[in-house]
């Protein structure tokens, strides 16, 4: 198999497995007309939702400071480009401090404002993108292209499952935005409007960064992932196409923040859902200053993140996933009870098997992670590790262990005929 071939394979193959979960478990959403992690008190109780829930919340804190590095960095070439200022401490701070200021204030408009801006940015770097494969295409040696050697299978594998990581941490918010849609809306419509519209920026995307490699060797290991743009593209598609992208990646943070306050709130912290924000937004700017000017390589950090993420959010996935094969209603005056008289109390506010397949779920994957920053003891010489798949093992081992373990009958709540979705403290 040719290399473009591989590249396809995990283009392809990487937004059906990661968004397919996320289409999955937003059904959720237009059931209980109600965020990801509130409808998670329902699986694990009042109180055991605070274990996944806060690993979740911390988890966000990286993915945020990931974004909002790369939007700096975003920053930074477009300034340096135009004007030939170069990176320098203060303007690293000034750069980051900026995006996620802005980031905040987006988030801060509401699900409304967040989405109209998202569809209008989204046409905007579609084409730009298409612009830049365009020229691309004209631009490139493609005799150089075609001439690469093959990389081996298990890296092609590696590289499903780390594309497919990135995606999975859009699972638990998923329903954060399906709540809005009717209970008549298709179920089969949300996976595949999930599954297709990612892979229409997934796979050109991963393709036009197997032609850049070609061009630019050492962007696996470039501590800036960003500046080479500058160096391949001419002046007049690479500053519109970063400041574009700039765009949509404050865009994607502000989604990633506005589900932050919710996880924060179904936490028990009693604020506005504008403060809860705050904490994300000052913690990803501490640690984005942190990779920005201490570590050496951001594509080895942020890889090694992925790995740790995936199989963070991958162990609620599991439970929460085989919960939905049983559970069809949830019931919104429970899910705000927090007390010990909701149906979501449980034992002591626990769902003793929920929480046992979750922990056991999350063990099991650390067991079989490998990355920069942790290796578990069982990673080496078996393909779960080497590939990168120990979040595979992760959702296996909790959705079996959930559906395997006793659990409490489900409560069909009395039917509400003008439900509207559950709602947190804004």
């Amino acid at each position: 198999m040719t290399r473009p071939r591989h590249q396809l394979v995990v283009a392809t193959a990487a937004p059906i497995v990661s968004y397919g979960l996320v289409g999955l478990i937003g059904i959720a959403g237009k059931r209980g007309g109600a965020p990801g992690m509130m409808l998670s008190r329902a699986v694990f109780g009042q109180r055991g939702n605070l274990l996944p829930g806060s690993l979740i919340w911390v988890a966000r804190w990286g993915w945020e400071t990931i974004n909002a590095v790369t939007g700096a960095y975003a920053l930074l070439t477009v300034v340096d480009i135009l004007f030939g200022i170069g990176r320098s401490t203060p303007l690293v701070i000034v750069t980051l401090l900026l995006f996620v200021v802005t980031t905040f204030a987006i988030s801060g408009l509401g699900i409304n404002a967040v989405r109209t801006c998202n569809k209008y940015a989204t046409y905007l770097f579609g084409g730009f993108s298409v612009l830049v494969l365009g020229y691309l295409l004209v631009e490139t040696d493609w005799g150089k292209v075609f001439g690469q050697g093959a990389g081996p299978t298990p890296l092609m594998i590696t590289g499903v499952g780390l594309i497919a990581a990135g995606g999975i941490s859009w699972v638990p918010s998923s329903p954060d935005f399906t709540r809005y849609l009717p209970r008549t809306a298709s179920s089969k419509a949300i996976v595949g409007h999930s599954v297709g519209g990612a892979g229409i920026v997934v796979l050109p995307m991963i393709l036009m960064g197997a032609v850049m490699a070609v061009s630019t060797p050492d962007l696996a290991s470039a501590a800036d992932p960003v500046s080479f743009l500058g160096e391949i593209l001419p002046l007049w598609i690479a500053v519109p196409y970063l400041l574009i992208a700039l765009v949509g990646m404050l865009l994607i943070n502000a989604m990633s923040m506005y589900s932050a306050g919710f996880t924060a709130q179904t936490l028990g912290f009693r604020v506005p859902r504008h403060w809860a924000v705050s904490v994300n937004a000052v913690i990803s700017l501490v640690l984005g200053g942190v990779l920005m000017l201490v570590a050496t390589s951001f594509m080895g950090s942020f890889i090694a993140f992925l790995s740790m993420l995936a199989v963070a959010f991958s162990a609620w996935v599991g439970v929460f996933g085989a919960d939905m094969l049983r559970r069809r209603e949830y019931d919104a005056k429970a899910l705000l009870d927090t007390t010990r008289t909701s149906a979501y109390w449980y034992r002591g506010g626990f769902a003793p098997a929920a929480v046992a397949a979750w922990g056991l779920g999350l063990g099991a994957g650390l067991l079989f992670t490998t990355s920069d920053w942790f290796t578990g003891p069982l990673a080496a010489g078996n393909p779960v590790g080497e590939y990168g798949l120990g979040w595979v093992a992760t959702i296996v081992v909790s959705f079996l262990l959930y559906v395997l373990l006793p659990k409490p009958a489900v409560t069909v709540p009395e039917p509400e005929p003008d439900k509207k979705p559950a709602t947190l403290a804004v």
